[in-house]
């Protein structure tokens, strides 16, 4: 029963949302906080919620070797991960795992791989020399190739030899194209950011833009276009700027499952309610990439086109068309990431105080807005989440909320994303 629980991979939440609700431009603006109760997220749930993931989480550590503990040894490093708990006794487990990897599926090697990118990078990486020539799946290949980067940044002449010889057709997997735009130069200056600011996209649409620095550790901004083109602003006539993280709790690139949010366009096509219970119950904004996406579903159209990088470029200016970054929603998409939602969060931000990322609390690489909680009742008092979704339904788009989405990085800082700093960029757009 163990073992079965923790394959579930999901804290044990007091209760489930009741379902899948859609919702209207019109639906989406008559809610307000005062609608939403969750009683995980009170003191008392959350505390019960968290007690007893945590009893789980370490009678399973504590089983003794054998067949149980390594079948439950992915789900065990996802909660370690979840909780930013139990940290030093996980560690000998996973480093024992990694030796014997390649005979694992490849659904366990993403897994323990994906653990020691995140927790154990550097104890890791000496196992993971001789590892890496058995990984034969591009997945796993590039989770290892990136936590030795990470280790041992130096690395990366050997890991592009690596890769070439043991991938000749690297060009066709987008997962390794993504790995060998890392491992090569950087790809010069960004363009203009201005231009992307004002480029129309598609016209009449609204579009959220992500604002993130690279690493994604420090928070981010929304901003919300409108669809005339022209940003939206609070009532006093400040530009409305909502806090928003694009940091997966992995940390891993855009392109590799539950990684950080990938650069690049998203199209947006309606608003629901979620089931899972780190989402809660505000209403997300389901945001798709391409591939996940038709094409007839990113032009918001009744048409007949194959995706390619053409059609996806021209969404972009020209300026921004040949900056490899901006492709990664694309790289993404071809790699069959999905499911990048914008929604809000229940998880408790403590479990992570003292991380670089902290107050922020990511979860599997969707764009999270922070919500206030009431810890007596479980109450929404606040929610960014549903200020930003309520200012996209408010800008003039479709009834079915139909619009885009671009998460683009700003310059390196250690600093969040200022509303001095997007003041100055819609300013140059000129919108």
């Amino acid at each position: 029963m163990l073992t079965l629980a923790l394959a579930a991979c999901a804290p044990l939440p007091p209760q489930q949302p009741a379902g899948e609700k859609r919702y209207t431009a019109p639906e989406l603006l008559a809610l307000r906080p005062a609608d939403f109760r969750w009683p995980a997220a009170s003191q008392e749930g959350e505390q019960a919620q968290r007690e007893a993931a945590l009893a789980q989480l370490r009678a399973g550590l504590a089983q003794p070797a054998g067949q149980p503990r390594d079948a439950a040894l992915p789900a065990l490093l996802q909660q370690v991960a979840h909780y930013n708990a139990e940290i030093d006794t996980a560690r000998p487990l996973l480093l024992a795992a990694l030796p014997g990897l390649a005979a694992r599926d490849a659904e366990a090697q993403r897994a323990l791989l994906t653990a020691a990118y995140t927790l154990y990078p550097q104890e890791a990486a000496p196992l993971l020399w001789p590892l890496l020539p058995q990984l034969g799946a591009s997945k796993p290949f590039a989770i290892a190739a990136y936590t030795l980067l990470q280790a041992e940044p130096a690395s990366a002449a050997r890991l592009r030899d690596a890769l070439a010889q043991q991938f000749p057709r690297w060009e066709d997997d987008a997962r390794l194209v993504a790995l060998m735009q890392r491992l090569l130069p950087g790809p010069g200056e960004r363009p203009p950011l201005a231009e992307l600011l004002a480029a129309p996209l598609r016209p009449g649409y609204p579009v959220i833009f992500s604002l993130q620095r690279p690493g994604r550790d420090a928070m981010g901004l929304a901003l919300v276009r409108d669809a005339s083109g022209r940003f939206v602003r609070e009532p006093d006539g400040r530009l409305f700027a909502s806090p928003q993280m694009a940091r997966a709790r992995s940390g891993l690139p855009g392109t590799l499952t539950n990684g950080n949010t990938p650069q690049g366009l998203f199209a947006i096509v309606g608003a629901g309610t979620a089931t899972n219970p780190d989402i809660g119950p505000v209403p997300y904004l389901h945001s798709k990439l391409p591939i996940e996406a038709s094409p007839a579903e990113f032009e918001h159209a009744d048409l007949t086109l194959a995706w390619t990088a053409e059609v996806y470029n021209s969404f972009l200016p020209p300026s921004w068309q040949a900056w490899a970054p901006i492709h990664e929603a694309w790289l993404a998409g071809r790699a069959g990431r999905d499911e990048i939602l914008v929604h809000g969060n229940t998880i408790n931000p403590v479990y992570y105080a003292g991380s670089r990322f902290y107050p922020g609390a990511p979860q599997a690489g969707c764009l999270v807005s922070q919500e206030d909680w009431d810890a007596g009742t479980g109450r929404l008092r606040a929610s960014w989440q549903l200020r930003l979704a309520q200012a996209y339904a408010a800008a003039g788009g479709p009834a079915d909320l139909a619009g885009y989405l671009v998460v683009v990085e700003l310059g390196a800082a250690d600093a969040p994303v200022s509303l001095a700093e997007a003041q100055a960029l819609v300013e140059a757009a000129g919108r």
